[in-house]
C-alpha cells in the first residue's frame, strides 16, 4: 500500500532528522594503545612524600594534571586551567579553571587547587622541585574558579615548572585529568579512558591507553614482539637493550633532553674532596669516546655545568684544554699525577652509579681514562662510601637557576659558600638582567671549583611503532599519552 504524498514526505524528514541527530553525535574510537613505562607498575602518589619513579610521574601527568600540562612536542597547553594571565610586572599569575569535576562527581574549586598546591611547597613538603617554586609568595583563591599565585620576583619560567608531574594535582591519590583510571584495571595494566568533543560538541572521541611498568629488557622484548605500541622512560643505563638486530628501523627515538650528566662528589673526604684532582680527573675523560661508546646520534660532550640555550645568558665558555685533542693532553695530565700524588699509591675512585649495562660501559670508559694517569676506578660496593655518585636529570625548565641550585651547601657534600650568596641575590633579584648576571657568576665560580664534573646531556629515549602517530621527543622528556593515534599536524590544527 502506498503511503499519500505528505506522509510519505513527512517519513522521509523523519529519516533526514534521524540521520542528522545519528552524525550530530557520532562517537569515534580510536582504539587502544598500549604503552609501557619502563620501571615497576605505575601507581598515583603524592609528590609532596618524596622524587617521583618515571612511571609515577607518567600516570600524573595523564590523570593528574596540573593548572598547566605539556603537549607532544613539549609546549604548555591547558590544563586544569582553561585560561590564564600575567601582569606587566610578571609578579602575579592568574589562572581561570575549567569546569570540573572529580571522578566521584563533585565539582573542583580553587579552593581545592590552591591548597593541594600549597601542601607542595610548604617547608614539610618532600617534593623534589619544591626549591624551584621558592619565589611563590602566596597562593590563594580569588572566587570558586580563580587562583592567584604572587611572586617575590618574576619567574618567567613558572609554566614550564607548574607543568611537570611534582605539581599535578592530586587528592587521595585520585587525579584531575585529562585520563580517567578505568575501574576494571589492574594493578599491573592501567586502563585509561578520556573522552574528547569537538568544538562544536557534535563529535566525541574515546581515547583508550594500556599503561604498564616493566624492567627495561622486557619492555624491549614486548616491543619487539609486538605486544606494546609504545616504550617510554628510557636512560643511558638500559640503552644497550635496544641494539637489537631486529629493531624496526626509526622505531628508537632520542629526546633533545636538557639538564644534567655527570659526577658530583659524594663526600667531604677522600681524593674528590679536592678541587685540584677533581680538574685533573675532568680533563683526562674521554667525553666524545662516551658518547661514541653509548652511541647516540647528535650527543655532544661538555665540560660546564650549564649547557648552551639556557634563558637569559650567553653560551658558557668552553675550557681551552678541551681544544687540544685528548690523546695530546693525556701526557702532560700524566706527569701533573706525577707530582701531585708522589711516590704515594696513586688513588682507587669509587662511583656510585646504577646497576645497568649502561653504566658499566660509562664505567669501562672511565677507568680507561682514568687508568692512564695511574688511577684505579671501580663501582662503589654496597654500603661502601663513593667518592663520586652519577647525575642523571632532566631540567624542568629553561631556567639556568636549577642547574647551579643542585650544587648548593647543604645539598651537595662539596660546595662553594661564595656562589652560594650569588644564587641567593640571584633569587631575590627584580631585575632580570641583575638576576642573570648573579646566576653567570655563580656558574662560573662552580666550574673553577669543579663541582660537577659534566661528561654530556642526559639520554632519554622511547621505542615507537608506526601505529602511534601523535608521539614527538622533546627537550624536557615527558610525554603525553593523549592523542597518540592522531598526526600531530591535524593534532595542533594544521
Amino acid at each position: 500500500m502506498r503511503l499519500p504524498l505528505f506522509r510519505r514526505a513527512c517519513a522521509a524528514a523523519s529519516l533526514i532528522l534521524a540521520a542528522i541527530s545519528v552524525a550530530g553525535c557520532q562517537r569515534a574510537d580510536r582504539g587502544e594503545t598500549k604503552v609501557v613505562v619502563i620501571g615497576d607498575p605505575p601507581t598515583i602518589v603524592d609528590p609532596s612524600n618524596g622524587p617521583l619513579t618515571e612511571p609515577q610521574s607518567v600516570l600524573l601527568a595523564n590523570v593528574a594534571q596540573g593548572l598547566v600540562r605539556f603537549d607532544a612536542s613539549g609546549q604548555i597547553v591547558p590544563g586544569l586551567a582553561e585560561r590564564w594571565n600575567v601582569t606587566d610586572d610578571g609578579l602575579s599569575y592568574i589562572f581561570r579553571l575549567q569546569t570540573a569535576e572529580w571522578p566521584d562527581g563533585r565539582r573542583i574549586t580553587a579552593q581545592q587547587v590552591a591548597r593541594l598546591l600549597r601542601r607542595q611547597v610548604t617547608a614539610r613538603s618532600k617534593n623534589s622541585l619544591k626549591d624551584t617554586l621558592g619565589a611563590i609568595e602566596e597562593i590563594v583563591p580569588m572566587t570558586d574558579r580563580v587562583i592567584e599565585i604572587s611572586l617575590k620576583a618574576p619567574r618567567p619560567h613558572l609554566l614550564q615548572l607548574l607543568a611537570q608531574p611534582e605539581f599535578a594535582i592530586v587528592r587521595e591519590t585520585v587525579g584531575t585529568g585529562p585520563f580517567q583510571i578505568a575501574e576494571d584495571s589492574k594493578p599491573n595494566a592501567l586502563n585509561l579512558v578520556r573522552t574528547t568533543s569537538n568544538e562544536d560538541e557534535e563529535t566525541t572521541a574515546r581515547e583508550e591507553v594500556t599503561l604498564s611498568g616493566r624492567p627495561a629488557a622486557a619492555a624491549v622484548q614486548a616491543f619487539l614482539k609486538g605486544d606494546t605500541d609504545l616504550v617510554v622512560g628510557g636512560t643511558f643505563g638500559d640503552l644497550p637493550y635496544t641494539r637489537a638486530d631486529e629493531m624496526p628501523k626509526n622505531a628508537l627515538r632520542f629526546d633533545p633532553a636538557a639538564g644534567l650528566f655527570g659526577l658530583v662528589p659524594a663526600r667531604a673526604s677522600g681524593p674528590a674532596a679536592d678541587p685540584e684532582i677533581r680538574r685533573l680527573l675532568s680533563q683526562a675523560i674521554d667525553r666524545q669516546a662516551i658518547i661514541d661508546a653509548l652511541n647516540v646520534p647528535g650527543l655532544l660532550p661538555r665540560a660546564t655545568l650549564l649547557e648552551p640555550g639556557l634563558d637569559g645568558l650567553a653560551d658558557p665558555a668552553v675550557p681551552q684544554w678541551m681544544a687540544t685533542p685528548i690523546d695530546q693532553r693525556r701526557a702532560d695530565l700524566a706527569s701533573r699525577a706525577a707530582k701531585m700524588f708522589g711516590r704515594l699509591d696513586k688513588p682507587v675512585i669509587r662511583i656510585e652509579l646504577p646497576n645497568s649495562p649502561g653504566a658499566k660501559i660509562l664505567l669501562s670508559r672511565l677507568a680507561s681514562d682514568w687508568g692512564a694517569l695511574g688511577i684505579t676506578v671501580e663501582a662503589a660496593a654496597p654500603g661502601r662510601a663513593a667518592d663520586f655518585r652519577l647525575l642523571d636529570a632532566v631540567a624542568p625548565s629553561i631556567s639556568p637557576a636549577w642547574y647551579l641550585r643542585s650544587f648548593r651547601c647543604g645539598e651537595v657534600p662539596v660546595c662553594d659558600p661564595e656562589a652560594d650568596k650569588l644564587l641567593e641575590g640571584a633569587r631575590v633579584a627584580t631585575v632580570a638582567a641583575q638576576r642573570n648576571a648573579l646566576l653567570a657568576q655563580a656558574g662560573q665560580r662552580m666550574d673553577e671549583e669543579q663541582l660537577f664534573i659534566s661528561l654530556t646531556a642526559p639520554i632519554r629515549w622511547s621505542l615507537v611503532s608506526d601505529r602511534v602517530q601523535g608521539f614527538a621527543t622533546n627537550r624536557f622528556a615527558l610525554h603525553t599519552l593523549t592523542s597518540l593515534g592522531e598526526r600531530l599536524g591535524r593534532e595542533r590544527g594544521e
